[in-house]
Order: structure tokens, then sequence, then C-alpha cells
């Protein structure tokens, strides 16, 4: 299991990662933030570009929050640093 520090942007034009910004990895997704749809979207965005299933992504905090602390499965810290390349 590892742990990302997550800024999001929510109702953006596309879904994407970003890349870095400061000490966590920014990404826009098109989905509103209402009704956890952001959320889910931020955990497919991230487990599609690991290669992993959306259920082994989730937010352990940072719900309501532009600032989320992502918890991943299946993958190591080493692994995750491919999400943060510009």
């Amino acid at each position: 299991m590892t742990r990302i520090l997550v800024k999001a942007v929510p109702g953006a034009k596309k879904d994407e990662i970003v890349g870095r910004l400061g000490d966590r990895l920014k990404v826009r997704v098109s989905a509103p933030p209402e009704g956890g749809k952001a959320n889910a979207a931020i955990c497919e965005l991230i487990a599609t570009a690991l290669g992993i299933k959306a259920r082994d992504v989730r937010i352990v905090s940072g719900q309501s929050r532009a600032e989320k602390t992502v918890e991943i499965d299946g993958v190591d810290a080493e692994a995750t640093e491919s999400l943060f390349s510009d």
C-alpha cells in the first residue's frame, strides 16, 4: 500500500494527470465536486494510469477538499513516481 498527496481540480474540461505541484500530484477531472463524483473520477484516473483496478485506489482523507490523501493497493512508492512525471 502506498499513499500519495493529491491536489484535485474538479469540473475541468478533461480528465488528466497534470504532474507535480509541490509535494502533491495535481489532477484535473471533468466530474463535478458533488455526490462523490469527482472523487470517483480521481480514483479511476489514477488507477488507469497505474494499470490497476479502480477499487484498489481510494481517498482516505480530504473527501470534500481539493487537497486529498489517496491510498493505493498493489503498487509501491517507486511505481507511483511515474505519475509525477510532467
